[in-house]
């Protein structure tokens, strides 16, 4: 009887061991699979602040956009936006023209996105990366914090002409941003961008975007127009245009849900 239960007492042993040992197995498997952050090289994290402060002011801010969007084979599209944005993290986009459309906005609170239309109710709950018009996403206009939303590095310096540019390597710090991968061109003297190209999340080159006409907006030298073409439909591309950019202080209360309806 004894030796009867020693044996059973044996086999319990070596169940209970076996599972422990697959149990760990399990999680090993686990941690090696789930994605790990890169660390963040500080001085391409500093190379893409300065070059997101280039683009907009971190302060408050209005901005007019103007986007046409052209293809070979569709009518030229054109339409006008008004972006009001606070601390990168902040933005509300009010459609101008076409006129029909006009009273739609967009707020923007962290990566969360809703959309105010008049004849709805309630505002809808939509995602940076669905496309707002042309070859342009929702992000693209309400959001343009690269610093805050991937981990950047460098992978290589690169004479353009008669200039060097640092070309870094942004990962997205999850799924819920824009794109998935950017490659990024920032001049080494300036910090201005020339250009980028961004990847989905199977890392197929999706969009080119080149950062052109230089101007001083808003007390500070910065590109005026962003082409956005499609890598993968030849032809077809949006324009973006900015205007009229000032500093304005903009109070809490104008990026909250219940204030959508007041803006004008």
């Amino acid at each position: 009887m004894a030796r009867n239960e020693s044996k059973q007492s044996g086999r319990w042993v070596m169940v209970l061991s076996f599972g422990i040992f697959c149990l760990l197995q399990s999680v090993t498997a686990m941690a090696q699979d789930s994605p790990v952050a890169p660390p963040d090289d500080p001085l391409a994290k500093s190379i893409v602040e300065k070059a997101d402060k280039v683009r907009f002011p971190a302060e408050g801010f209005q901005v007019d956009i103007v986007i046409n969007s052209l293809g070979p084979d569709k009518d030229a599209d054109m339409r006008k936006y008004r972006v009001l944005s606070k601390g990168n993290e902040n933005s509300v986009v009010m459609v101008t023209e076409p006129a029909s459309e006009r009273g739609q906005i967009i707020l923007m609170k962290g990566r969360d996105l809703w959309v105010f239309m008049p004849e709805v109710s309630q505002p809808i709950r939509i995602s940076l990366a669905q496309r707002l018009t042309g070859q342009v996403a929702n992000g693209d206009l309400a959001r343009a914090n690269f610093a805050g939303d991937y981990h950047p590095k460098i992978l290589r310096t690169e004479k353009i002409g008669s200039d060097s540019y640092h070309v870094l390597e942004l990962i997205a710090v999850d799924r819920t941003v824009t794109y998935q991968r950017v490659v990024y061109w920032v001049n080494e003297k300036s910090g201005w961008p020339l250009k980028a190209e961004f990847y989905s999340l199977s890392n197929r080159l999706m969009k080119k975007c080149s950062y052109e006409n230089f101007q001083t907006l808003a007390g500070r030298v910065r590109p005026t127009r962003l082409v956005m073409e499609d890598a993968l439909r030849n032809g077809e591309k949006s324009v973006l245009e900015y205007s009229e950019m000032r500093m304005r202080d903009l109070p809490d209360k104008i990026f909250t849900k219940e204030y959508l309806k007041k803006l004008d």
